[in-house]
């Protein structure tokens, strides 16, 4: 992944005018679009030329579909593997939650709005997971009990300390880190501690991925009670 200061996308969708608006889209913001495709297998190829921070990648396309163009890009280091969001026209998509298996750091619908996708592909640049909780939930919890026995992501949590696998699963359960601080009396740097902590015994690339480790291993089930509000508040 690039280290200097500019910002290098990879636009991938079968549908030109899709590419064409989100390029103009960060082109006037001052993002690098290094290359555009219109399948998975050129966006392999594009990602493998160009080594771009962010690849904007939708599902749905002729010959190599996004989901096995993902699972190829991020198979190989990944430290130098670029952060993968899914482009989708649907907010529940099965789609959507096998690429957060296969290592994507999010998802955006299409109708996302410029200012929406700037924000975005600068936020998961900066290695935080694009996530919209309640969305991301009800996503995994439709999807994780189904995909099961094929599950990519299964992971032993013995290596985790009780405190950990605690904010493993309020994480899975869609809080953020100020939230984890309150509701564990903690302070937003050892909560940031534990998660960094979390993915690297894990071997995960995010946030999106640890939450999908969650459901599937049974940490979190579908259906199971919310998060009690912080204490003292």
């Amino acid at each position: 992944m690039n280290d200097t200061g500019s910002l290098r996308v990879v636009i991938a969708d079968d549908q030109a005018l899709v590419r064409t608006g989100f390029r103009m889209i960060l082109t006037a913001d001052g993002i690098d679009v290094v290359a555009e495709a219109a399948n998975g297998v050129e966006a392999v190829e594009a990602v493998r030329r160009t080594v771009p921070d962010v690849v904007l990648m939708d599902v749905r396309m002729p010959e190599m579909d996004g989901l096995e163009a993902t699972r190829r890009i991020l198979s190989g280091d990944a430290a130098g593997a670029p952060r993968v969001v899914i482009l989708t026209t649907f907010d529940l998509d099965r789609y959507v939650y096998a690429a957060l298996s296969a290592g994507a750091s999010g998802f955006l619908l299409k109708d996302v709005s410029p200012e929406q996708l700037v924000a975005a592909v600068r936020l998961v640049r900066a290695g935080d997971a694009l996530l919209a909780p309640a969305i991301t939930r009800r996503l995994i919890e439709r999807y994780a009990a189904r995909d099961a026995r094929t599950a990519t992501l299964h992971r032993d949590l013995s290596t985790l300390t009780p405190r950990e696998v605690e904010v493993l699963a309020l994480l899975a359960r869609g809080l953020s880190n100020a939230e984890l601080a309150g509701s564990l009396h903690l302070s937003d740097a050892t909560v940031k501690t534990h998660v960094a902590r979390i993915l690297s015994k894990l071997r995960l690339r995010d946030r999106a991925q640890a939450i999908v480790v969650a459901y599937e291993t049974g940490l979190v089930t579908p259906g199971s009670p919310g998060v009690p509000p912080p204490a003292g508040g």
